[in-house]
Parts: structure tokens; sequence; C-alpha cells
């Protein structure tokens, strides 16, 4: 049932619905979305295999939460610069590099929070 400010359930069921679509969207359309995909899983793999702790599983959660986000905003971002000025102009590539850039930190920033995380329990069990 709506209140006054419009809130109903079936507007959270849809907004939900959409936010889904969305992922399903970036998945189909970004070859980097696959590759993070790839690269979530096989933490996700690797930190089960580990054992790691719940710290260390909040660390990765949060930096892949970062990485999707700042995928998900590049590819948001990047289509409405496709839209608003579909002939190249310097401003929008150069709007476009620095959201890929966003990207590019996060995933760096995840690659050595990766390393700080699984590195030490793979030396434990080499050594």
């Amino acid at each position: 049932m709506a209140d006054e400010s419009g809130f109903s359930f079936a507007s959270r069921l849809e907004s939900f619905r959409c936010a889904f679509r969305g992922v399903r969207a970036l998945l189909a359309s970004q070859h980097n979305a696959r590759i993070h995909l790839l690269a979530t899983v096989s933490a996700c793999g690797l930190g089960w295999l580990l054992g790691i702790s719940a710290l260390e599983w909040c660390a990765i959660a949060v930096v892949i939460a970062l990485v999707w986000t700042a995928e998900a905003f590049n590819t948001a971002f990047e289509l409405l610069c496709d839209v608003a000025s579909p002939e190249f102009h310097p401003l929008v590539q150069k709007g476009k590099d620095v959201a890929a850039a966003a990207v590019l930190l996060a995933a760096a920033g995840a690659a050595v929070v990766g390393l700080l995380v699984f590195v030490p329990h793979l030396l434990r069990i080499a050594g």
C-alpha cells in the first residue's frame, strides 16, 4: 500500500528490477565487466579455499564493490556522453578517459588489497 510520499512495495520491487537489468546490461555490453566478474569469482574462491578471516573478507568485499561501482558509473557516463555528444569532442573524450581512470585506480587498489590479504596465506601454505 502506498503512503503519501509515493512509497510502495511494488515501486521498490520495480527499482530492484531496473537495477538487475542494469547489471545484465553491464555484463552483456562491457568486456571489462566480464573480467571483473572473473576476478570477483576468483577472489571469493581463493578466500574460501584459504579460510581468510572476517576482517580480510571485509576488505575483499569492499574493494570488489568499489571496482563494480566504478565500472558501472564509467559505463553509465560513457553511454550518456555518447547520447549527449555523438560526434567527437575533446572534452567528452577527456571525461571518458577520467572515468576509465577511476576504474583503473579502483582495480589497482583492489589488486593491492588482494596481494596484502592472499600472499601471507599462500606463503604460509608454501612454507
